[in-house]
């Protein structure tokens, strides 16, 4: 049973504590009454001889001044029952008793309260058989100048015992503090058994790799502040360790994702890049093929396999400029410069373009802004807005605007009042190869790297690009550049 209980946790900390608490109360207890009790006894028996002793030193008194023992007046000086007197000579013969009727002839020079009063001059003996009478006696004796002893003696009756027996009210005494000391302890013992458990339990969780949240504080001790300190230390741990793992997700995934994006941008300029080869493929073919071929139509498969040559050229660069923007962001180079004129220089370069379509660039740019980046990124992401506008907006106008402008950053937006673009195609307007009319953007010779670009050169310099449909129709782009 004992074994199934420990087995069961019955037995747990506080309660092994509180039992060898009981324990070491118990002995304390008991070796305190053990030695007060023995202490107390001896007290008792100390003063009885101290009384049998003053009584033998004034029968030696008398007998010194040749008073005979039956003479002396006894009763008066013990309070007794009975008093047994012997006076034995120094041979240790006794030579008188009073409870006897008849001396009796063995020598008592062996019995340890005479050979004691012999050797010291006084001696007694706790309790010992007469042989005499058959009683049992304490006996108390002393030693005179002249080598007789007087020896007298109380037999162990009802007075003497209660005389003899200790005090029991030490006991009790004694006996209540261990039942306090025991309630002190409980309490006491169940407290920090009670936190030792809740440590056990915390340790177990903490083997078993189990989120520590939300403890309830230990209270304020020393085994409290450790255990406190302690739950602390392992929340920041798990908390390190958490962080730590999301940093190697992130990083795990923006690789893969570093990845994908590699793996599909080669898919993407695999597919981009054939429809201009097997053109110029063909052409070349065509002209290899049929040598007498008329100079107009000659001209005009060379004409083609000259575009063709320029929109593998502008595809390559583009896809460099992005490639080295993602790869090498921190090689590239910022200077300071004056963004008003850059933005003035891009709408000079797209205003003609812009007038054969009847689209008017309105530049309401005008104060200086200063800026420190990189002055080709800057211009690419105007010139691909804007041509971007030109080419496939199909409104009449386009406008440029500085929203905001601190100490920290700029805002601007290039909108303009064209045709706009379906919500569903919003959010992939910035991935690279993404096309809303492929047929169309090729014609335009769009690489379908424009946006992408711009969202790239946007991020370098410390800012963020959005995209909507205008109520009035059209698109506006707002995005932000750090100063």
């Amino acid at each position: 049973m004992a074994m199934y209980l420990w087995n069961k946790g019955f037995w747990n900390y506080s309660r092994r504590l509180f039992v060898w608490l009981v324990a070491y109360s118990l002995l304390l207890t008991g070796c305190a009454l053990a030695f007060q009790y023995r202490r107390e006894k001896q007290f008792k028996v100390d003063e009885l001889n101290a009384q049998l002793q003053l009584i033998n030193n004034y029968i030696i008194d008398e007998l010194n001044d040749g008073v005979d023992v039956p003479q002396i007046p006894l009763h008066q000086l013990h309070p007794f029952d009975e008093l047994r007197v012997s006076v034995i000579d120094r041979d240790g013969e006794i030579i008188y008793d009073n409870a006897l009727d008849s001396l009796p002839h063995s020598n008592h020079r062996g019995r340890s309260e005479i050979s004691q009063a012999m050797l010291t001059g006084s001696g007694y003996a706790l309790r010992r058989h007469s042989e005499s009478n058959g009683k049992t006696y304490f006996y108390s004796a002393r030693c005179g100048q002249n080598g007789v002893i007087v020896r007298t003696a109380v037999p162990y009756n009802m007075s003497l015992n209660e005389f003899l027996e200790a005090d029991y009210g030490f006991f009790w005494f004694m006996g209540g503090i261990m039942v306090v000391m025991c309630t002190i302890g409980f309490f006491a013992t169940r407290r920090l058994g009670h936190n030792v458990q809740r440590l056990n339990r915390f340790a177990k969780s903490v083997e078993r790799g189990e989120r520590i949240s939300d403890v309830e504080p230990f209270p304020h001790d020393e085994i409290g502040d450790i255990s406190n300190n302690l739950v602390r230390l392992y929340a920041r741990l798990q908390q390190a360790q958490q962080e730590r793992d999301k940093e190697h997700r992130n990083a795990l995934f923006e690789q893969r994702e570093k990845e994908r994006i590699k793996k599909q941008l080669t898919n993407n300029i695999n597919h981009e890049l054939k429809t201009p080869v097997a053109s110029i493929q063909i052409c070349l073919e065509t002209l290899l093929a049929h040598s007498n071929m008329d100079e107009s139509k000659r001209r005009e498969f060379l004409e083609r396999c000259l575009a063709n040559t320029g929109r593998l050229k502008s595809l390559l660069a583009d896809v460099s400029l992005i490639t080295r923007m993602e790869d090498g962001s921190n090689s590239i180079e910022k200077h300071p410069l004056d963004l008003t004129e850059l933005i003035a220089s891009v709408c000079t370069d797209f205003e003609e373009e812009a007038a054969s379509k009847g689209i008017k660039i309105h530049n309401h740019i005008s104060s200086p802004n200063k800026i420190c980046g990189n002055e080709a990124l800057l211009t690419s992401i105007f010139a691909n807005l804007i041509s971007n506008a030109v080419s496939y907006s199909g409104g009449t106008e386009i406008n440029v605007n500085c929203v905001n402008a601190d100490s920290k950053e700029l805002a601007i937006t290039i909108a303009d009042n064209g045709v706009g673009v379906s919500p569903e195609h919003l959010p992939r307007l910035f991935e690279r190869f993404y096309r809303i009319d492929k047929g169309r953007s090729r014609e335009a010779g769009g690489t379908g790297l424009g946006l992408a670009i711009v969202k790239n050169a946007v991020a370098l310099h410390g800012g963020k690009i959005t995209v909507q449909n205008r109520r009035d129709g059209g698109l506006i782009f707002h995005f932000t550049l750090a100063r």
